[in-house]
């Protein structure tokens, strides 16, 4: 047992290390893209659905609260944490027009939509993304494996090297966390 928890640890180091080198551009440009849009009064919509919804809901409690640096809050929010929400548009319009829905009713154009699928292929995610494109938004996607449907349809696609959906969202925690302090670099300054 204890060599199966070296091993997950080892590849899970493994994924975000090779992650990291093949897209360390790409987040810095984002963070930029998130601290524009942060510092022009625009704001950041979150979702997916699982594990990637609360991850969406991790990364903007640590935008609207802070996540390193004593700040202003910053305006994001997680689509799937409002359940009136969640079950109006799921019983009315069908799940599949969960995202899609509120980010027509809360996206704005200059604004950023970050969608989290780790097979880069849930409907609901699918369609959201295209409801941010109509309305104007940046289009953001956390994704793995080959990157599904969802990496083609966003102009910023973030691909984790690994078929494992755990390893995926541990390199998409991690994500998250390296935008938000890149994030707070950009709008503050760097740290004494």
């Amino acid at each position: 047992m204890k060599d199966f928890v070296l091993n997950a640890f080892s590849e899970s180091a493994r994924v975000k290390q090779q992650f990291a080198r093949e897209h360390a551009d790409r987040i810095v440009q984002v963070a930029n893209l998130i601290a524009t849009a942060f510092r022009e009064g625009h704001k950041v919509l979150l979702f997916g659905n699982g594990g990637s919804a609360t991850d969406a809901a991790h990364i903007a409690a640590e935008f609207v609260g802070r996540y390193k640096r004593e700040r202003a809050p910053l305006p994001a929010m997680a689509l799937a944490t409002d359940i009136a929400a969640i079950t109006c548009i799921a019983n009315d319009y069908g799940f599949d027009e969960l995202f899609a829905r509120q980010v027509r009713a809360h996206g704005q154009k200059g604004d950023i939509a970050i969608a989290i699928s780790t097979s880069g292929n849930s409907p609901n995610v699918l369609k959201g993304v295209a409801a941010a494109r109509e309305c104007g938004l940046t289009t953001i996607a956390w994704t793995g494996g080959t990157g599904g449907t969802l990496a083609a349809l966003v102009d910023h696609p973030f691909v984790v090297p690994s078929t494992v959906t755990a390893r995926i969202q541990e390199s998409h925690i991690t994500l998250g966390h390296v935008l938000c302090e890149l994030s707070e670099e950009l709008l503050l300054g760097k740290a004494s």
